[in-house]
């Protein structure tokens, strides 16, 4: 498992408008090409009467499935640059169709390799980027009488993120804790409740936090 990687944050699309062609990008999530595959068939067949139904996808912890589609625009004009985009920003586990409906007015190859290439960058930013990072869930038992000052230090901290509480006949806090920091953590509660606490490391799970690009 990467202990971190980039990849979109929901489905969804975003259309832009190049020369009378209208170009739709649709954007997914796919951890499989069977996945991937199934996303742009739904799409061919929903949107029948465009002219064309160009596609790209990167999927695998290494990148190890990589394919692009023109759907009858010329060879490298449109599935290609939607590729790139998708290794220009490092992204996994990405689907991207887009869809032109032709205006009218012939772009040229060049203009083509721009088009897509807006299309795919701009509906990759209208849907969001999360990183995803992989971390261990601590699980943390105190009495009740400790929750308020274990809760506000947890809520400060900007390395440890509460998960959920478990409010039982002793208090559970699943915390998210990247494996690095597991024994730093445990030492900083066990300072913190004066020993009086009670801790296991759970499963590593990714945590999902909004990217901003620089």
């Amino acid at each position: 498992m990467l202990p971190r990687y980039h990849t979109v944050k929901q489905t969804g699309e975003h259309e832009i408008i190049i020369q009378k062609s209208r170009f739709i990008a649709h954007i997914k999530r796919t951890e499989s090409e069977a996945e991937a595959q199934e996303f742009i068939q739904t799409l061919k067949k929903k949107y029948w009467d465009a002219t064309h139904n160009c596609s790209a996808y990167l999927i695998g912890e290494n990148d190890q499935i990589q394919k692009a589609n023109d759907d009858g625009e010329p060879s490298g004009t449109a599935g290609v640059p939607i590729l790139e985009v998708l290794k220009k920003r490092k992204l996994k586990d990405t689907a991207v169709v887009v869809t032109r409906y032709f205006g009218g007015i012939k772009l040229g190859a060049g203009g083509l390799i721009r088009a897509y290439g807006k299309a795919a960058s701009e509906g990759l930013d209208a849907v969001g980027i999360v990183e995803r990072r992989l971390m261990r869930v601590c699980h943390v038992k105190i009495d009740y009488s400790w929750l308020g000052k274990i809760e506000k230090e947890l809520r400060a901290s900007s390395d440890y993120q509460v998960k959920k509480i478990h409010y039982l006949e002793i208090v559970e806090v699943e915390t998210y804790v990247e494996d690095s920091a597991v024994q730093t953590f445990m030492d900083w509660i066990i300072e913190l409740t004066n020993g009086q606490s009670t801790m296991e490391k759970g499963e590593n799970v990714y945590l999902e936090v909004d990217y901003i690009k620089s």
